[in-house]
Order: structure tokens, then C-alpha cells, then sequence
């Protein structure tokens, strides 16, 4: 009896062992596998996993604040209205995060042909100044589109001394309207207004004549 239960003992222990080892998973028993070896075949060039120092981490932090900043600008102001600016920008803004620019563009007249109802006839028209050899281009101006320009002139003189050569050319219902003001000011632009610069725009907009901040309608030109 004694060496039934001894053997019966060392047939478990070796079965146990068995199981334990994993011998026994190909049919089917075993413990549950404690790695993945599945997760490690789809590692994609696990190699090229680089660990970064704190040194190296602020600078990735940095590079990524950059990239996420958006520039910022305000309408034009007369010099009393950008004093108050300029001295808040000053207390409260490191000196590289804004420019005061100086603004000035001249006046623009143009030789202007138009209101057109639609495109049709708009393109029916530069065909028969094309004809003429008399060159045209379209107007940007919400006010004057569709329409054509047949030339851009710094005064109103200029613009009918063109038009009245024209006029000796054969074209005949063109006539000269102002495209363009004088505009003199001074334009605020926050070149690169990041997350911590974020926190600081609702104390500028309340010295902001208008209270606002437009997105920069294009590259900044120097002050």
C-alpha cells in the first residue's frame, strides 16, 4: 500500500513538473505563458527607441510650443491709441514677442470697368478689349467685382490722364474710381503667441482700442 501511494506521489510530482515546465502544451495543458513573444515579433525597429535627457526633453518641449504658436494681429491705431499698448507690452511681454509696425500705403486709383451681372458677360468684355490689345486684369475689391481693371495709378490724375488714352484706343464706358485710401497707422503683430502667451491676451485686448486680435493675414514685412 505504502509503495502504491510513494509511487502514485512521484507520478503527480513528475506530471506537476511536467505542466510547470510547459512540457505538456503542445497537448494542450500548461500554465498560461507569463511573456508575450507575439508582442516583441511586432516591434517595429524596436533599435531605433532613443531615451532622451531632461536636457533633451525641454528642448523637444520647446521645439513642439513653437510649432503650435499663432500669430496674432490688431487693427491700425493713431500713436495716442498705441501708447497705452506699447507701455502695457512693455511691462507685461518679453520685448521679443510683439512689434509696433508702422503701417503706410498710398492711395490707388484704377481705370475701372464694371459692374458686370455675371461672369459671362465679364469675360465677354475682356475678349473684346483683347481685341483692342488693351490688357485687363480682374479687381480684388468685393465692391468692384466683377470687374476689370485696365491699370492701377498712384492719383486720380494719373488714372484719367490713362483713361483719356484709352479713350483715343476705342474703349468707351471705362471710368476712373478709387481702389485704394491713403492708410498711415501703427499695427501691433505678435509673431508667435504661444500657450503661456495665451494667458496674457485678454489684459492686452482690454488696452486695444478695437479689443481684438485678428490671425496675420500674411508675413510679417518688418516694422
Amino acid at each position: 500500500m505504502v509503495r502504491q501511494i510513494v509511487g502514485l506521489l512521484v507520478l503527480l510530482n513528475a506530471l506537476y513538473g511536467s505542466w510547470a515546465q510547459g512540457w505538456l502544451l503542445p497537448y494542450g495543458f500548461g500554465p498560461a505563458p507569463q511573456n508575450e513573444p507575439q508582442r516583441l515579433a511586432q516591434q517595429i525597429r524596436p533599435e531605433a527607441i532613443t531615451l532622451l535627457n531632461p536636457a533633451e526633453v525641454d528642448a523637444l518641449r520647446q521645439t513642439w510650443a513653437a510649432a503650435s504658436a499663432q500669430c496674432l494681429q490688431s487693427g491700425l491705431m493713431d500713436d495716442t491709441q498705441a501708447a497705452p499698448v506699447r507701455a502695457h507690452l512693455t511691462a507685461s511681454w518679453p520685448a521679443d514677442s510683439w512689434v509696433l509696425q508702422t503701417v503706410s500705403s498710398p492711395e490707388r486709383w484704377l481705370v475701372y470697368m464694371g459692374k458686370y451681372a455675371n461672369l459671362a458677360d465679364l469675360n465677354k468684355k475682356r475678349a473684346e478689349l483683347a481685341a483692342i490689345q488693351v490688357g485687363t486684369e480682374p479687381v480684388a475689391s468685393a465692391a468692384l467685382a466683377p470687374g476689370l481693371s485696365l491699370g492701377a495709378y498712384a492719383s486720380e490724375t494719373l488714372a484719367n490722364t490713362a483713361l483719356q488714352t484709352l479713350s483715343r484706343r476705342g474703349v468707351r464706358t471705362a471710368r476712373v474710381v478709387q481702389d485704394q485710401v491713403a492708410v498711415h497707422g501703427v499695427r501691433l503683430r505678435l509673431p508667435a503667441v504661444n500657450a503661456a502667451l495665451q494667458a496674457e491676451l485678454p489684459a492686452l485686448k482690454a488696452v486695444l482700442p478695437s479689443g481684438t486680435l485678428d490671425i496675420c493675414a500674411g508675413p510679417e514685412t518688418g516694422p
